[in-house]
């Protein structure tokens, strides 16, 4: 049963351990990101994020690409750990990766010069937005899920696997499936130091 906005804001934490086991359908994720993907907001209705959702064996090849693209920067001696954090990714369902459409941010850049410089910042912000929303809607079905950033390592291994357009910039990657294991404790500041309120 999903869980209400709420308890999934509270309960959006970064799960690694998770399965290939999810208790929802493969129409249901996709129901989920194109929910966001209609209703998300962006700086003048630009609608620049662009999403590519992978699973069974195309999510297997992102961190298999990974994991190669890693071991040539970290070398075999040190690799354990980082091999180790691929295949916990691995173990989940699917990945989310998620994209930036460089050529409307570049248009927009030209339609309305006096912002020039805050299309690209508003641009990663309707990413976030994007990434927030697909994230608690996956908690809410039960599922966990981490995001990472291997760009720009892995750009130009996933244009070429997956065919994405060249002015689609990747943003992040998020995998995702059934939690196998709890989040650690979450420490939160003092609410009256980040807070304040004027009436």
């Amino acid at each position: 049963m999903a869980k209400d906005f709420y308890t999934a804001v509270e309960g959006r934490r970064s799960i690694y351990g998770i399965s290939k086991e999810v208790s929802i359908s493969d129409d249901k994720i996709k129901e989920i990101i194109e929910f966001a993907l209609k209703h998300t907001p962006s700086s003048f209705n630009s609608q620049t994020a662009r999403i590519v959702l992978l699973l069974g064996e195309q999510h297997d090849k992102l961190w298999n690409l990974t994991e190669a693209a890693l071991r040539k920067v970290v070398g075999d001696n040190n690799f354990a750990p980082t091999e180790e954090k691929m295949k916990s990714f691995r173990n989940g369902y699917g990945t989310v990766l998620f994209f930036e459409d460089q050529q409307v941010v570049e248009q927009l850049q030209k339609d309305f010069a006096l912002y020039k410089d805050n299309f690209p910042i508003w641009s990663q912000q309707s990413s976030g937005m994007h990434q927030f929303v697909i994230w608690t809607a996956l908690e809410m079905e039960g599922l966990g899920a981490t995001l990472q950033h291997y760009n720009p390592l892995i750009d130009e291994d996933v244009r070429k696997e997956w065919n994405t357009p060249a002015h689609w910039k990747l943003i992040a990657q998020m995998p995702f499936g059934q939690p196998t294991m709890a989040p650690n404790e979450k420490e939160f500041k003092p609410l009256d130091e980040r807070f304040k309120t004027f009436k």
